[in-house]
């Protein structure tokens, strides 16, 4: 079954729903917060973007109260800009983009609360606000071209588009659900590769829909350049509680060499290589932070005190709530319960041995890189330069040699704007030789 049809948070409001296991996600977008005004202000004083309706797009959006929190925040950071310079706040056209299997009626379902407290905090003349679902993988287009004024995504853009290409059938992985100090090293290449690709697909199909001067900024699990051995992860705790029951004859050996998580948490290295290499955004600022597994579980009472027990609870509810759908496609509902209280266990056990664990996140600012001076530049020749970049070529004379080595059937293999970008250049080139 195709990733997209599968990744999905636990919808609902029940005990392992993602509505009411969020508070983690909740505490690194405070964290994040300075950043996205940073932005969010810098793309709003721009002179390129209109005054009268800022248009966003929150990628990944899921469900739950944090989908209206992150676009309740940034609707407040515009207008303190507004107030700070006297002008009026704009309309505000919200797009929550998720994945077709993504509970949007919950989402749907909240809105007229979102809306009556949004004028109960900022009165009946603020906004309006307009809020549209977009169901659909960030992997392809999802808006047209210059439409968007602002991207936000939090939590998403680590999952990639797929299980890496070169570990589907093979069970190249055994005993593992993701990278583990056992895996080979063609593991660790198929899933760079495979979010290489996907990160790249991401950058330019925003680039497309960003209105020039647009801004965007994502945050993304990761870790740090002296993690690359191994840290202690979530996946690889769930990985060996998996393998116990494997060896209790609870989950069948080759259902566990044959699942590989769609993850991949990049360090900072690699996604600054990407976004330069791309080309089509400015890269403004690009940090690596951690938290503790357990962020989030005193949110409004710091007076309780949480003992271990608590704590793995709260921490594999959280996991749950992320992971479960995709774990009970593959091995079955009757086998959650037990999993994921084996793994509680076994984070106890790393918190009785003094090694709490953390988790890290990359967070990025962006700008749409454009040239004030090549502004009247056609919007032909902007589409040319994309999808040029799309097909991996770099420049324009690049783009007529390889084209003209390309035989017929290649031709054909190549998507059909790509196409026809180097059909002109095929025809740019042969007319200069004949003339």
């Amino acid at each position: 079954m195709a990733t997209e049809e599968v990744l999905h948070m636990n919808g609902g409001v029940g005990e392992t729903s993602y509505a009411n296991n969020s508070l983690f996600t909740r505490k690194v977008f405070m964290k994040v917060m300075p950043i996205l005004k940073e932005n969010i202000t810098k793309v709003y004083t721009n002179i390129n973007v209109p005054k009268n309706c800022l248009k966003v797009g929150d990628l990944g959006c899921s469900s739950g109260s944090n989908t209206f929190f992150a676009a309740s925040e940034i609707m407040g950071m515009v207008d303190e800009v507004c107030l700070r310079l006297k002008m009026k706040t704009p309309e505000f056209h919200i797009f929550l983009n998720d994945l077709p299997s993504n509970d949007f009626n919950s989402n749907f379902k909240s809105l007229p609360d979102f809306h009556k407290k949004l004028h109960q905090q900022k009165g009946h003349n603020f906004g309006p606000c307009f809020i549209v679902g977009v169901p659909g993988s960030f992997y392809r287009r999802l808006f047209p071209e210059n439409s968007i004024d602002f991207f936000h995504s939090t939590y998403s853009a680590h999952w990639l588009s797929q299980v890496p290409k070169g570990l589907i059938g093979r069970g190249l992985n055994k005993g593992n659900i993701y990278i583990a100090k056992t895996s080979p090293p063609s593991v660790w290449k198929a899933y760079c590769e495979q979010f290489e690709q996907d990160f790249k697909l991401f950058l330019t199909h925003r680039s497309l829909e960003l209105v020039k001067g647009g801004g965007m900024v994502l945050t993304l699990l990761g870790r740090s350049l002296d993690e690359d051995e191994e840290p202690i992860s979530t996946f690889g705790l769930i990985g060996k509680a998996l393998h116990d029951m494997v060896l209790e004859n609870k989950v069948e050996e080759a259902k566990l060499d044959s699942f590989d998580i769609p993850y991949y948490g990049p360090n900072e290295k690699e996604v600054r290589k990407i976004i330069e290499g791309e080309g089509s955004f400015t890269l403004e600022r690009l940090e690596i932070c951690n938290i503790g597994w357990d962020a989030g579980i005193n949110e409004g009472d710091d007076s309780i005190v949480y003992d271990n027990f608590m704590r793995a609870k709260f921490i594999a509810n959280n996991m749950r709530a992320v992971i479960e759908p995709l774990l009970k496609i593959h091995f079955g509902d009757a086998i959650m319960d037990e999993l994921f209280f084996r793994f509680s266990n076994k984070l106890v056990q790393l918190m009785e041995n003094k090694r709490d664990g953390r988790r890290g996140w990359i967070q990025v600012s962006f700008k749409h890189t454009y040239n004030d001076d090549e502004d009247h530049e056609a919007t032909s020749s902007d589409s040319r330069v994309r999808s040029l970049r799309r097909a991996g070529i770099g420049s324009e004379e690049a783009a007529r040699k390889f084209f003209l080595g390309m035989s017929m059937e290649e031709k054909m293999k190549v998507r059909r704007d790509e196409f026809n970008v180097l059909g002109y250049f095929e025809a740019e080139y042969t007319k200069n030789v004949r003339d």
